[in-house]
């Protein structure tokens, strides 16, 4: 074991006895086992949160080689576990997004062991999705224990109607439905952006370079050829041409010298900014508007108190001090590094998508692993069932710390399937795909669609590759497969493992 991972396994182990200790104070003596046994299957669950649906946020950056998988590990695990410990909420709902609607005389045991199961399976259906390096809806798979366990349960204590109606198969249609629409959303999105950028920023810079090169080829065959014809005049002539040359007199002016002049005129009156100066610095403003919000309105929106307008006023002040000092940068562009300048510009905009992708996840899906827990911790102190729990501190800085010991561990299959095996990626193309999915889950969370950020992003990736018509089909068809099934396998395991854990348990 490397010595980065032998530290990160230390600091891991050292959490969990912390927590185990934390939760031996919290809880009543006599549910210590299952509050063990639920650590075990949420600390589980949220280090496959992070070896799989963390790995998205720089997948692409990787792919681009903005930053090394190291340097994309360590900026993920800083803004996710921000985002899970300082904006994951103290309170959590107890069932993802209102998919199962549970009788009123459920036994509280009952409900845990139907929260374990859920735990238990998504956790063990996306370690296998994560060690094949496929991406899927870490939602969709906790959504699937909590149905398929709640069915279960509906079996074993109630009847085959009553199973069946505590479900809410309208949300669960929506969820089959953004299997499609998730990834064309996010493929037309990020389309639109990089077909934006590329007409209006690459390809001038790419004619700009092209100008430049020919004036300077045509520079060196001027000279080459010059001194070639040179070389066969007699040695009078040849005086007098190099004379005129070294002493560049007006009058006698020589033609290799009013040759250069020409070619030199020529390469000054080329207009590196005519079209930099305007579109690069607009889209860095738009950009930061959407990070901006990002940040507001998805990562902080659990604990922010500012209301509507202080928040517009923040992104405003952002987006504006976001396009001058892009604007400055491109004033300071030099002409034989437009293409070099452009690339580094769109691989700093691309780390702070990322950073925001990151930090919104770390504060939204960590509930995937903690709302379960959440609840089990819940009855275990209380002994009754709540539609939302209090999260203490403690709960989430081990879910968070288990959310980026997955992904330090876990995560590498994941970030090289999004990041090389479904199309080229450079910093402009990775750039278009994060912002194209950030802007769908932005409008997506304002709308209240519910959406799978993994799904997005794999869809907007496409959408470049199509653009670029470098998309690579044949890797769709393993992860397309994996999201149709992650909710019905994990599921299915879910409602063997409730079985299995009643008889066990009760």
């Amino acid at each position: 074991m490397s010595k980065d991972n032998t530290i990160a396994f230390f600091i891991f182990i050292v959490s969990v006895l912390y927590f185990f200790v934390w939760g031996y104070n919290y809880i009543p003596n006599n549910s210590m086992i299952l509050f063990i046994l639920a650590s075990v299957f949420g600390i589980f669950m949220a280090f496959n949160v992070g070896g799989n649906d963390v790995a998205n946020s720089f997948g692409t950056s990787v792919g681009a080689k903005t930053v090394t998988i190291k340097q994309a590990l360590i900026i993920a695990a800083v803004f996710e576990l921000s985002g899970a410990v300082f904006a994951g909420g103290e309170v959590t709902n107890t069932i993802r997004s209102g998919i199962v609607v549970l009788p009123d005389s459920v036994d509280p045991m009952v409900f845990v062991c139907v929260m374990l199961s859920a735990l238990l399976s998504s956790g063990i259906w996306l370690f296998i999705a994560t060690k094949k390096g496929l991406p899927v809806s870490t939602t969709h798979s906790i959504i699937g224990g909590i149905v398929g366990s709640s069915i279960a349960m509906g079996f074993v204590f109630f009847d085959q109607d009553q199973a069946f109606s505590m479900v809410n198969w309208n949300g669960i249609y929506k969820i089959a439905m953004s299997w499609v629409i998730s990834p064309l959303l996010g493929g037309l999105v990020a389309y639109l952006i990089y077909a934006y950028i590329y007409k209006k920023i690459l390809q001038p810079s790419a004619l700009i370079n092209m100008q430049i090169k020919e004036i300077k080829k045509e520079k060196k065959e001027f000279k080459e050829n010059f001194f070639i014809n040179l070389k066969n005049k007699s040695q009078e002539e040849q005086i007098k041409e190099l004379s005129a040359i070294v002493l560049d007199d007006d009058e006698k002016r020589s033609e290799y010298k009013l040759k250069i002049k020409e070619l030199k005129e020529k390469e000054k009156n080329i207009d590196v900014f005519s079209k930099m100066k305007f579109h690069v610095p607009l889209v860095a403003g738009i950009a930061a508007l959407i990070i901006a919000s990002m940040f507001l309105f998805k990562g902080l929106n659990k604990v922010s108190t500012l209301d509507m307008v202080q928040n517009l006023w923040i992104v405003s002040i952002i987006s504006i001090f976001a396009y001058i000092v892009t604007l400055a940068v491109v004033r300071l562009m030099k002409k034989t590094e437009v293409n070099k300048t452009i690339e580094k510009i769109f691989s700093w905009f691309q780390i702070f998508t990322a950073s925001s992708f990151a930090f919104s996840h770390g504060a939204n899906d960590i509930a995937n692993a903690l709302g379960p827990f959440a609840a089990i911790l819940d009855v275990l102190k209380n002994n009754t069932i709540n539609p939302s729990s209090p999260v203490p501190f403690a709960v989430m800085l081990m879910f968070g710390i288990a959310l980026v010991i997955g992904l330090w561990f876990l995560g590498k299959e994941v970030i090289q399937t999004v990041g090389s095996k479904l199309a080229e990626i450079k910093p402009t193309t990775g750039f278009s795909a994060e912002l194209g999915a950030s802007i769908v889950i932005l409008l997506a969370t304002q709308l209240g669609i519910p959406v799978s950020s993994t799904h997005i992003l794999i869809g907007a990736i496409l959408g470049i590759g199509v653009f670029n018509k470098d998309a690579k089909w044949g890797m769709m068809k393993p992860i397309g497969l994996a999201w149709v099934i992650t909710l019905p396998v994990a599921g299915i395991l879910s409602s063997i493992i409730f079985v299995i854990f009643v008889n066990i348990i009760l």
